[in-house]
Formats: structure tokens, C-alpha cells, sequence
């Protein structure tokens, strides 16, 4: 179906999370089990959602598991966390140390001793998200990486464990692996962050287990926005709609255009496409939650794009460059044809795991600084102190704080 723009602003502007009441009751009890009893709740929990206890997996089975995986693969995995690596290092870590007459003032910069990374079952062994979470982590210096998967593990996730480098991996998934991460068992040792996506249950645990541990964000389905002018391809946009479709009936693929006649090929098109797409039917629903818009034009676009803050947003432009500037609010940016999302899933470099549902607008997608902290340090010489305190005596007793003010003035 091809919307106008005034059918979709609304829709695009009120986006945000939203949270099943029953769902995060049914993890709160989860949780509480698992910090209160440990690993006679975990494996219960475990046993009784996933039909197997938890239990930790041996880097030996991960080197054997990649030793059985097929050549080119190998050399796929090889090949993306490369990529992953060296994009990550390009990342400024910040940090400085200034020392003058008053004395010194710095920013450490020092990464999470410990860190949990959640990669999810279901229908599709995500090998990818081990790499896009474990790889950053390792780059910025985290020192344990712990990945936990539901069982049984896929044997491709343990061996993207082996080519990530990480530290540990157990088998246990759900609201229960993220409770294990958070408050620490006798078997699973508690994390600073746990990061890596998942379904409701594991969501709703990360948000409630927030403050306890560190979080990356709070991912709901995942979504791409495609802004195409007349030069785009019909072929390869219905190609790139779907891959985004085939992830789940939530998903939502949208493609906006000042052209007509583009979007009514691209229209044509997904329906022949679909005709022999495995995922066919997940596909279609996730049309139905997207769609193509007609803009006025290219500028209306942008505009609707950065109201709508999607997760990947790909430029399908004859010259893509000079529309950057235009972009306010993306997870990941996609330039051209030849850059299309699906790549992004999986070997062009930067983490697949993006803000959705419109958090965008404030979030970026997961970097090194995300298994960073900064700590600022103060050390002033006596007579710096001296010159402040009077100053800073005054914005103390402003704020009725006179135990501050009074700490300072012994220092004039």
C-alpha cells in the first residue's frame, strides 16, 4: 500500500517503547528468584522454558565447533571480525591530563572489568550478534567478556565465540540469563553491563535490572527506512524491504520517495519476490506494519526520516553524499545501492545493534565508548583552592547547603 505523508507524521512522531504490564510481571518474579535463590532457581527457570539446565560451555567445544564449520564460512567469520575490529579502533577513546599552576585536572578513561552479552536463540543461530557485541568489548579492553545463549548453543554461535575472543559462555537464555548477569550465582559471575539484544522477556529484564548493572539501550523490533529518488533500482529495494521483513512480523520496513511510479515498481516487485521467499508469510506481515510514502519530496522525506528516527536508514540516491547533512536522527546510515543494510548485519564494520523504536533520537548504536567509564579527577594546588573556595562557599549557601559552604571556607 503507498500512504501519503500526512498518514504516516503521526504515526511517526508518537513512536516510542512500550512495556507488557504481565510480561514484566512474569520476569520480576524471574528475577527475584534467581537473585534470592541462585542456581537452584536458574536451572528450574532453565529446565522449565528451555528444557535444559545451564550450564557453562568448554572453549574446547568452541574450537571444535569452528573447526567443523565449512571453509568459506570460517573465512566469513575471519573477515567480519576484522572488519568489526579495525572500525572499532578508529574509535577516539578522549581522556586528558592538564597540568598548570593551579594544579591538575584530568579524565581517566578506563573500560568495564566485566561484561555480559546476551545473543538470542529462536529460529536463527545469530552469529553475527556475537561478533557486533564481543569484538567492541574486546577492543575497548573490557578484561571478561561472558556470553550467555539459550540451549543448546548453536554450534556457529560457539564458534563466533572462539573468532571473537570471548571469555566464557554459558547456556542459559531469557529473563533468567539476564538475571544470572546481573546479580551473580554461584556458577555465573555478576557483570558491570550487559549489552545484546533479544525478545520481550529479555528486554523487560534489562530494563528492570537497569541500576543494578549497566545497559546498552532497550531494543524493540527491528525497522529499515529506505529514502529513494528515481534513479533507485525496484529489484534491489524490494530485495532490501524484505531482508528487513524476514526478521519477524514486527518488523517494519518503510520506503519513502517523491517518485510514484518508483514506488508502485517497487510495489510490483515484492509481490513477485515473495513468491518463493522462504519467510515469505513473517514477511508479509511485517509489510503490513510498514510501507511505502509518496513525499513531495526528497526534503519531506528527511524530514519524516528524522521524525521517525529509524534504526538503519539507507540513502538509495544518485548521489547519496551531499544528503548526509540532512541527517538528524539514524541509528546507521546506509549510503547508496551499493551499501546495503543487510551488510551491515553482518561484515561491513560498525555493530549491527542499533536504537529502535524511535530512540534514535537520543541514543547511538554500540561503540567502544559503551564499555568505557570516565572518571574526572581534581587535584588544585592550595592557593587555587583558596581563590575558589569564596566563590564556591557562595553557590552553597544559594542552595542552602551550609556544610558545604563550611567545608570550603576553611579552605580560604
Amino acid at each position: 500500500m503507498i500512504y501519503a505523508a500526512e498518514e504516516v507524521r503521526a504515526r511517526f512522531a508518537r513512536r516510542g517503547l512500550s512495556f507488557d504490564p504481565t510480561v514484566e510481571e512474569i520476569v520480576r518474579g524471574i528475577l527475584e528468584a534467581v537473585r534470592e535463590e541462585g542456581d537452584e532457581a536458574l536451572d528450574r527457570f532453565s529446565r522449565d522454558l528451555d528444557g535444559y539446565p545451564v550450564e557453562e560451555v568448554p572453549k574446547r567445544a568452541w574450537r571444535e565447533a569452528y573447526e567443523d564449520l565449512d571453509e568459506d564460512l570460517r573465512d566469513a567469520l575471519e573477515t567480519a571480525r576484522e572488519r568489526i575490529e579495525a572500525f572499532y579502533r578508529e574509535e577516539a577513546r578522549g581522556g586528558f591530563l592538564r597540568a598548570e599552576g593551579g594544579g591538575v585536572l584530568a579524565q581517566l578513561v578506563r573500560p568495564l572489568e566485566r561484561v555480559g552479552v546476551y545473543v538470542p536463540g529462536g529460529s536463527a543461530p545469530l552469529l553475527s550478534t556475537l561478533l557486533m557485541t564481543v569484538v567492541p568489548a574486546k577492543v575497548a579492553g573490557v578484561r571478561e567478556v561472558i556470553v550467555a545463549s539459550p540451549p543448546k548453543v548453536h554450534p556457529g554461535v560457539l564458534a563466533a565465540a572462539w573468532v571473537a575472543g570471548a571469555d566464557r559462555l554459558f547456556a542459559m537464555g531469557g529473563a533468567q540469563a539476564i538475571a544470572a548477569l546481573a546479580y551473580g550465582t554461584g556458577r555465573v559471575p555478576r557483570v558491570d553491563k550487559i549489552v545484546g539484544p533479544g525478545n520481550r522477556y529479555v528486554v523487560a529484564a534489562k530494563r528492570l535490572v537497569y541500576g543494578t548493572v549497566g545497559i546498552d539501550g532497550l531494543a524493540g523490533p527491528t525497522e529499515t527506512m529506505i529514502i529513494a529518488d528515481g534513479s533507485a533500482s525496484p529489484r534491489l529495494l524490494a530485495a532490501d524491504l524484505l531482508a528487513q521483513a524476514e526478521h519477524g512480523p514486527d518488523s517494519e520496513p518503510w520506503l519513502l520517495s517523491p517518485d510514484r511510479a518508483l514506488l508502485e515498481r517497487v510495489e510490483a516487485e515484492l509481490s513477485w519476490q515473495l513468491q518463493d521467499l522462504p519467510r515469505a508469510e513473517v514477511a508479509r506481515q511485517a509489510l503490513e506494519k510498514g510501507g511505502l510514502v509518496l513525499t513531495k519530496d526528497l526534503e519531506e522525506a528527511f524530514a519524516l526520516a528524522n521524525l521517525y528516527a529509524p534504526e538503519h536508514l539507507s540513502l538509495a540516491l544518485s548521489d547519496p553524499l551531499p544528503w548526509l547533512e540532512k541527517v538528524q536522527n539514524a541509528g546507521g546510515v546506509f549510503l547508496g545501492e551499493g551499501s546495503p543494510e543487510a551488510l551491515g548485519d553482518y561484515i561491513a564494520g560498525p555493530s549491527h545493534v542499533m536504537p529502535t523504536s524511535g530512540t534514535a533520537r537520543f541514543q547511538g548504536g554500540l561503540a567502544v565508548r559503551d564499555f568505557l567509564k570516565v572518571i574526572p579527577v581534581v587535584g588544585l594546588s592550595e592557593g587555587a583552592a583558596r581563590e575558589l573556595a569564596k566563590k564556591g562557599a557562595l553557590l552553597a549557601r544559594a542552595e542552602g547547603l551550609e556544610g558545604h559552604a563550611r567545608s570550603l571556607d576553611l579552605r580560604r
